[in-house]
């Protein structure tokens, strides 16, 4: 009989997978965040938070009657609780629910499905609401708005562009690239313009040792992010932190840039993890749904374990991928590049601008350093295509690499995936 106190839940889909840490196998060190309780009265702490916002006026006299207003939200990939929030904010606005548009800041993924938008907002709003997808991919839907100081040919939604007042919603979370996630960012990439993803994506941007997790201040891709916005920014942000359950821990409203700022720094005593060394193995999850909905995303959560994997060490990462790759844009195309790691990259120069180029160049300086193995619902030769190695059996395979490497092997396990991001000191 397994004891409970070594079994560890890794997130994974809308649950979670087991596996037995044996200490008498190894050395473990299970790495969770400082998770904040939820707010007990969310609604009502938005409501005097929207009255008090952090360096602008109340949103109450920002927004006038007869003004278009757009609230601008993630996709179906992010855990953005806009069932709350959403509603929310149209009932503290002062125009009517026909002056509201909703805009799904899907990046360069595919637009949301009326049955998922259903799911994302609730049926209600969803029927009551103007929501709508924004489109990268089509110019007339989209507003140049001439360069930013950096050189980045700023396009951005017409709907974004032309409304009265620009709301944000997002959630704060440490970002491979960005350093976190929310704030500008709800903008640029959210709604921006295929071209200027892709440069706001570019190869050396995402090989700067500064666009990383955690890393705000100096970091070259979010500064270019912040320019691009500047350009026509929001007149309001409403950005959340979450927990383990994906309840509201902290709201962070008011100015766009101030306002992430706080909640940024919050995020960061939460989330970032200091270790002494690195691990031969570490198993992580991509946080469970919605983000590990395809292979793609998954790459975050082996970005952040790589981060404390010695060099030669495995990755494993528990990662549902219920939508496959994913089939579209040209993440699987680029990974299936060559033979090796190298061949990707060298793919990545010779193709740029290329969608998904960031990925697959993230992906392959990972595999340039550890193995990575993936347990999901994918099919083990898509899963092989991409130079990753299929795990049938994630407790089975855990415990074979350790024994292979032998008693007093160092295991790190990140149940929560990227809401984790340990560094080494």
């Amino acid at each position: 009989m397994v004891a409970d106190e070594h079994r560890v839940d890794v997130a994974f889909g809308h649950g979670s997978v087991s596996v037995y840490a044996d200490p008498e196998l190894a050395d473990w060190e299970v790495i969770r965040p400082a998770f904040e309780a939820a707010l007990p009265d969310a609604k009502r702490q938005f409501m005097q938070a929207i009255d008090n916002p952090v360096e602008c006026r109340p949103l109450r006299e920002i927004v006038s009657p007869g003004d278009r207003v757009v609230i601008v939200t993630s996709d179906g990939t992010r855990a953005v609780p806009n069932r709350q929030l959403i509603p929310w904010i149209v009932e503290a606005l002062p125009v009517p629910s026909e002056n509201v548009t909703v805009l799904l800041g899907n990046g360069t993924h595919r637009a949301n499905t009326d049955e998922e938008i259903a799911g994302m907002f609730g049926a209600e709003v969803a029927g009551r609401l103007r929501i709508q997808n924004h489109d990268a991919y089509d110019r007339s839907e989209n507003v140049h708005l001439g360069n930013s100081g950096c050189g980045t040919d700023v396009w951005l939604d017409r709907a974004y562009v032309e409304a009265d007042r620009r709301i944000v919603v997002g959630f704060i979370e440490p970002h491979f690239f960005a350093g976190f996630s929310g704030g500008p960012k709800g903008v640029a990439p959210g709604v921006a313009g295929i071209e200027t993803i892709y440069r706001l994506h570019r190869s050396q941007l995402i090989s700067d040792p500064k666009s990383t997790w955690g890393v705000l201040d100096g970091n070259p891709l979010q500064r270019e992010v912040r320019e691009a916005v500047a350009l026509c920014p929001p007149d309001f942000l409403v950005n959340v932190t979450l927990n383990g359950e994906k309840e509201i821990s902290g709201l962070y409203v008011g100015d766009y840039l101030e306002a992430h700022r706080r909640g940024c720094a919050e995020a960061r005593a939460a989330s970032m993890a200091p270790v002494e060394k690195p691990f031969q193995v570490v198993l992580t999850s991509n946080s469970g749904y919605p983000l590990d909905q395809n292979l793609y995303q998954a790459v975050k959560g082996m970005s952040a374990a790589a981060r404390i994997a010695e060099d030669g060490g495995i990755v494993l990462v528990a990662s549902e991928c219920s939508d496959g790759v994913p089939d579209h844009g040209n993440f699987a195309e680029l990974m299936r590049a060559g033979v090796g790691p190298q061949d990707v990259l060298q793919a990545v120069h010779d193709r740029e601008p290329i969608l998904d180029q960031w990925q697959a160049q993230t992906l392959a300086a990972i595999l340039g350093r550890v193995e990575v193995g993936v347990y999901s619902s994918m099919a083990r030769a898509d899963i092989e295509a991409c130079k990753l190695a299929a795990v049938d059996d994630l407790d089975a395979a855990l415990r074979e690499r350790v024994l292979a490497i032998g008693r007093g092997a160092r295991v790190a396990v990140l149940p929560d995936g990227p809401l984790t991001i340990p560094y080494l000191v």
